[in-house]
């Protein structure tokens, strides 16, 4: 038995820092194939040239969140006691052994003072993105889009409720008003009024706002959150995280909002910071397979790959493409090979088609048809219902169906290593912002740890770049 001599603790070595920091620390391969000098340009207008005191390195202030974002570090406070006694952290900030190590509240104040209302961590993230495409590593011809829920530091038990109006605009409100219009006047119809313009000549809610209003649950700590509940999962306050990566896991945009707001109402304002990749196919779930988002993707030249929806029909009951519909005649026709026939385009973009109620009432059929006390039955088909088939059609191509299962090996897997290495499952700032802020640095962090990691396996498996995978990298990059 050998037993430790514990007097050598102040002995003297003459040691370099960098001897300290092991060949193949994370930390190491970052600061080799990752460029952070861009930093300095971002930031250039938030400094004075001439006057204040000499600031801290905006390349240092701006590593020490990666750091915490990069390892999970729940604080910054225990950030900054983790990078006092960590060498390959220090190494990493470009701090010696004797450097005081900043204290805990400078990234904060700094954000308030400089940061705080710009854009600056978007475009941290979206320069590191660039460096992966410079390397040829990102393919974004297929993308996969998905959304995920971040608790939010808003205790449950401190929450009001108020009175909101209902929102009814939703994105392509617009062109939708205008193809129901034309629907109406093609079949016979009067165009329909506003709803605020009736409300207004009715004189509901003083004749000001001419909407409805509901019921809001809002926390009392951070507004900016939604009261999220689904299935069986404990009802919170936490924001949505809505992100689209390519087939190699490169995070490629991602946009924040409240927990309560649904993925196929976000999903425009993510679609346009990633359309500017010109990607052929999206991917997403049935989450996102609504008419509107199949005909935006469509009228791009995007094709979108979404499973099957199983339909909101009652158990033994028949369900809607047992009714064939017949173009030509513009009407469904029922099991028992009755007609149903238009009645009306309702103010939501669906066509109202209408059984006969005589004739449904002697019908065998009646009690898997329909409940209504008048034996009518009521089927609906959206103006844009084209584009659904269209989306149904490719979802039977050959091939997309095993396309659509690598889901789980892209945005579903990278939602599990951001909530479970990178500290994603809460957070313990306030505010949409700051909420932006934490979730720009993770996807920057995870991005890149990802090229540092392939960069050094292909310079140590290829030093020359010229075998194999500097192949694969020209054949990704001109795709």
């Amino acid at each position: 038995m050998i037993t430790k001599n514990s007097q050598n603790k102040g002995q003297m070595q003459l040691v370099s820092l960098d001897q300290l920091v092991p060949e193949d620390h994370l930390l190491r391969k970052i600061d080799r194939y990752v460029d952070f000098s861009f930093i300095y340009d971002l930031v250039e207008d938030k400094y004075s040239a001439d006057f204040g005191r000499p600031s801290i390195d905006p390349v240092t202030l701006i590593k020490i969140p990666v750091i915490q974002c990069m390892f999970g570090i729940k604080s910054m406070r225990q950030t900054i006691k983790e990078i006092e006694v960590n060498v390959a952290y220090r190494w990493f900030l470009g701090l010696d052994f004797f450097d005081d190590v900043p204290h805990f509240s400078t990234f904060g104040k700094n954000y308030k003072r400089r940061f705080e209302g710009t854009d600056l961590f978007e475009q941290i993230f979206t320069q590191i993105l660039y460096q992966c495409m410079k390397q040829g590593l990102v393919d974004p011809n297929t993308l996969y889009v998905d959304a995920t829920h971040v608790k939010a530091a808003a205790n449950s038990k401190k929450a009001k409720k108020i009175l909101v109006a209902k929102k009814t605009a939703k994105f392509f409100d617009e062109q939708l008003k205008e193809e129901i219009d034309k629907d109406r006047e093609e079949h016979g119809k009067k165009p329909l009024k506003d709803k605020d313009d009736d409300d207004n000549n009715n004189g509901r809610d003083g004749g000001t706002s001419g909407g409805e209003l509901k019921e809001k649950k809002v926390s009392e700590t951070d507004p900016e959150s939604g009261w999220f509940h689904k299935g069986d999962h404990k009802e919170v306050f936490a924001y949505s995280v809505e992100a689209a990566c390519d087939k190699h896991g490169w995070i490629m945009g991602y946009t924040i909002h409240p927990g309560n707001e649904h993925d196929s109402q976000t999903f425009p304002e993510l679609y346009e910071k990633i359309k500017g990749f010109e990607p052929k196919t999206i991917v997403a779930d049935a989450g996102y397979k609504t008419p509107a988002i199949a005909k935006l993707l469509l009228d791009d030249g995007v094709t979108p790959i979404m499973p099957y929806k199983r339909p909101m029909t009652k158990k033994d009951f028949f369900r809607k493409h047992e009714y064939i519909y017949d173009e030509y005649y513009d009407c469904y026709i029922c099991p028992n090979d009755q007609i149903l026939r238009y009645s009306t385009t309702n103010r939501n973009g669906y066509r109202e088609y209408k059984s006969d109620p005589k004739t449904c009432e002697s019908c065998p059929y009646l009690i898997q048809c329909t409940l209504s006390k008048t034996h009518q039955k009521l089927i609906l088909r959206h103006v844009w219902e084209g584009y659904m088939e269209r989306c149904e059609d490719i979802r039977h191509t050959l091939g997309n169906k095993e396309v659509y299962e690598k889901r789980k090996e892209t945005i579903e897997r990278l939602f599990g290593t951001a909530k479970e290495h990178h500290g994603m499952r809460y957070t313990q700032q306030t505010g949409k912002e700051k909420m932006a802020m934490k979730i720009g640095l993770t996807f920057a962090c995870m991005n890149m740890k990802k090229l540092a990691k392939i960069m050094d396996r292909m310079f140590r498996n290829d030093p020359d770049n010229s075998g194999i995978f500097s192949i694969f990298r020209r054949k990704i990059a001109f795709a």
